[in-house]
Protein backbone atom coordinates (compact mmCIF):
# COMPACT_ATOMS: atom_id res chain seq x y z
CA UNK A 1 0.00 0.00 0.00
CA UNK A 2 2.74 2.42 1.00
CA UNK A 3 4.32 2.13 -2.42
CA UNK A 4 1.15 3.39 -4.06
CA UNK A 5 1.43 6.63 -1.13
CA UNK A 6 4.49 7.69 -3.21
CA UNK A 7 3.21 8.64 -6.25
CA UNK A 8 0.98 10.48 -4.53
CA UNK A 9 2.33 12.40 -2.67
CA UNK A 10 5.19 13.31 -5.86
CA UNK A 11 1.61 14.23 -7.68
CA UNK A 12 0.44 16.75 -4.85
CA UNK A 13 3.88 18.66 -4.64
CA UNK A 14 3.95 18.87 -8.18
CA UNK A 15 0.26 20.75 -7.75
CA UNK A 16 1.49 22.80 -4.95
CA UNK A 17 4.32 24.23 -6.95
CA UNK A 18 2.12 24.78 -9.62
CA UNK A 19 -0.35 26.59 -8.16
CA UNK A 20 2.43 29.02 -6.71
CA UNK A 21 3.83 29.62 -10.08
CA UNK A 22 0.49 30.41 -11.57
CA UNK A 23 -0.06 33.07 -8.86
CA UNK A 24 3.47 34.97 -9.91
CA UNK A 25 3.22 37.81 -12.01
CA UNK A 26 5.76 37.19 -14.97
CA UNK A 27 6.46 40.75 -15.48
CA UNK A 28 8.15 40.62 -12.41
CA UNK A 29 11.27 38.29 -13.00
CA UNK A 30 13.96 39.24 -10.45
CA UNK A 31 16.92 40.60 -11.75
CA UNK A 32 20.43 39.65 -10.87
CA UNK A 33 21.79 43.45 -11.44
CA UNK A 34 19.21 45.29 -9.41
CA UNK A 35 21.39 47.42 -6.67
CA UNK A 36 24.53 46.71 -8.61
CA UNK A 37 26.36 48.82 -10.66
CA UNK A 38 24.74 49.56 -14.14
CA UNK A 39 27.32 48.13 -16.66
CA UNK A 40 29.78 50.05 -18.66
CA UNK A 41 29.49 50.17 -22.45
CA UNK A 42 30.44 52.98 -24.99
CA UNK A 43 28.46 52.99 -27.95
CA UNK A 44 27.61 55.60 -30.66
CA UNK A 45 24.45 57.88 -30.42
CA UNK A 46 21.15 57.26 -32.89
CA UNK A 47 21.25 60.68 -34.49
CA UNK A 48 25.12 61.15 -34.28
CA UNK A 49 27.30 58.23 -34.67
CA UNK A 50 30.07 60.02 -34.64
CA UNK A 51 29.89 61.36 -31.14
CA UNK A 52 29.93 58.42 -28.39
CA UNK A 53 28.26 58.22 -24.99
CA UNK A 54 28.89 55.99 -21.84
CA UNK A 55 26.73 55.67 -18.66
CA UNK A 56 29.77 57.42 -16.88
CA UNK A 57 28.65 60.50 -18.39
CA UNK A 58 25.44 60.53 -16.44
CA UNK A 59 27.15 60.49 -13.27
CA UNK A 60 25.78 62.15 -10.47
CA UNK A 61 21.76 61.85 -11.81
CA UNK A 62 18.88 59.68 -11.94
CA UNK A 63 18.12 58.54 -14.98
CA UNK A 64 16.25 55.86 -17.38
CA UNK A 65 17.41 53.64 -19.70
CA UNK A 66 15.31 52.67 -22.10
CA UNK A 67 15.53 49.61 -24.36
CA UNK A 68 13.44 49.82 -27.59
CA UNK A 69 13.35 48.76 -31.42
CA UNK A 70 11.70 49.91 -34.30
CA UNK A 71 10.61 46.33 -35.39
CA UNK A 72 9.14 46.20 -31.59
CA UNK A 73 5.22 46.04 -31.38
CA UNK A 74 5.38 46.86 -27.65
CA UNK A 75 7.57 49.57 -27.83
CA UNK A 76 4.77 51.49 -29.79
CA UNK A 77 2.12 50.78 -26.75
CA UNK A 78 4.65 52.40 -24.40
CA UNK A 79 6.12 55.22 -26.71
CA UNK A 80 3.51 57.62 -26.28
CA UNK A 81 3.52 57.65 -22.78
CA UNK A 82 7.26 58.19 -22.49
CA UNK A 83 6.71 60.44 -25.19
CA UNK A 84 4.32 62.45 -22.75
CA UNK A 85 6.86 61.60 -19.48
CA UNK A 86 10.13 63.31 -21.51
CA UNK A 87 7.79 66.64 -21.70
CA UNK A 88 7.93 66.65 -17.72
CA UNK A 89 11.71 66.72 -17.65
CA UNK A 90 11.64 64.95 -14.62
CA UNK A 91 14.94 62.91 -15.80
CA UNK A 92 16.65 61.99 -18.63
CA UNK A 93 15.58 59.20 -20.41
CA UNK A 94 18.08 57.46 -22.55
CA UNK A 95 17.82 55.25 -25.21
CA UNK A 96 19.18 52.12 -26.27
CA UNK A 97 18.01 50.82 -29.49
CA UNK A 98 18.36 47.19 -29.55
CA UNK A 99 19.66 44.84 -32.58
CA UNK A 100 18.05 47.77 -35.13
CA UNK A 101 19.17 49.41 -38.36
CA UNK A 102 19.68 53.05 -37.86
CA UNK A 103 17.65 54.05 -40.48
CA UNK A 104 14.73 52.10 -39.46
CA UNK A 105 15.29 53.83 -35.94
CA UNK A 106 15.53 57.27 -36.93
CA UNK A 107 12.86 56.58 -39.09
CA UNK A 108 10.17 55.74 -36.26
CA UNK A 109 11.18 58.85 -33.89
CA UNK A 110 10.28 60.37 -36.84
CA UNK A 111 7.05 59.07 -36.95
CA UNK A 112 6.27 58.73 -33.17
CA UNK A 113 7.71 61.18 -31.27
CA UNK A 114 11.24 61.07 -29.51
CA UNK A 115 11.16 60.74 -25.83
CA UNK A 116 14.64 60.44 -25.07
CA UNK A 117 17.69 62.72 -24.39
CA UNK A 118 19.80 60.90 -26.90
CA UNK A 119 20.00 56.88 -28.18
CA UNK A 120 22.82 55.16 -28.57
CA UNK A 121 22.96 52.22 -30.98
CA UNK A 122 23.26 48.34 -29.80
CA UNK A 123 23.28 46.93 -33.49
CA UNK A 124 25.02 43.45 -32.28
CA UNK A 125 22.82 43.17 -28.93
CA UNK A 126 26.07 42.64 -26.50
CA UNK A 127 24.88 45.65 -24.26
CA UNK A 128 21.72 44.64 -24.21
CA UNK A 129 23.12 41.10 -22.71
CA UNK A 130 25.49 42.44 -20.17
CA UNK A 131 22.05 44.46 -19.33
CA UNK A 132 20.44 40.94 -18.99
CA UNK A 133 17.39 42.59 -21.47
CA UNK A 134 15.03 39.61 -22.05
CA UNK A 135 13.17 41.25 -24.88
CA UNK A 136 12.11 44.82 -25.41
CA UNK A 137 10.83 47.02 -24.17
CA UNK A 138 12.72 46.76 -20.88
CA UNK A 139 13.23 50.31 -18.62
CA UNK A 140 16.11 50.31 -15.97
CA UNK A 141 16.04 53.31 -13.67
CA UNK A 142 19.95 54.19 -12.54
CA UNK A 143 20.26 56.26 -9.49
CA UNK A 144 23.64 59.05 -9.20
CA UNK A 145 26.33 56.28 -8.27
CA UNK A 146 25.23 54.18 -11.59
CA UNK A 147 23.37 51.33 -9.34
CA UNK A 148 20.34 49.76 -10.72
CA UNK A 149 17.74 50.40 -9.00
CA UNK A 150 14.79 48.51 -10.46
CA UNK A 151 13.92 46.83 -14.07
CA UNK A 152 10.95 46.69 -15.79
CA UNK A 153 9.97 43.88 -18.09
CA UNK A 154 8.23 44.68 -21.15
CA UNK A 155 5.99 47.77 -21.75
CA UNK A 156 6.18 50.90 -19.11
CA UNK A 157 2.17 51.42 -18.45
CA UNK A 158 0.63 54.63 -16.74
CA UNK A 159 0.01 52.09 -13.73
CA UNK A 160 3.77 51.07 -13.38
CA UNK A 161 4.92 54.99 -13.90
CA UNK A 162 2.58 56.46 -11.41
CA UNK A 163 2.73 53.53 -8.75
CA UNK A 164 6.25 51.97 -9.46
CA UNK A 165 8.91 54.43 -11.39
CA UNK A 166 8.04 58.12 -10.33
CA UNK A 167 7.97 57.34 -6.22
CA UNK A 168 11.08 55.60 -6.73
CA UNK A 169 12.61 58.48 -8.99
CA UNK A 170 11.46 60.94 -6.45
CA UNK A 171 13.04 58.70 -3.66
CA UNK A 172 16.52 58.80 -5.38
CA UNK A 173 16.17 62.34 -6.64
CA UNK A 174 15.37 63.50 -3.20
Amino acid sequence: MKRFLWPLAIFLILVVFLGVGLTLNPREVPSPLVDKPAPSFTLARLHHPERSMSPSEMAGQVWLLNVWASWCVSCRQEHPLLVQFSKANVLPIVGLNYKDQRPDALKWLDDFGNPYSFSVMDTDGKVGIDYGVYGVPETFVIDRNGVIRYKQIGPITPDVLQNKLLPMIRKLQG
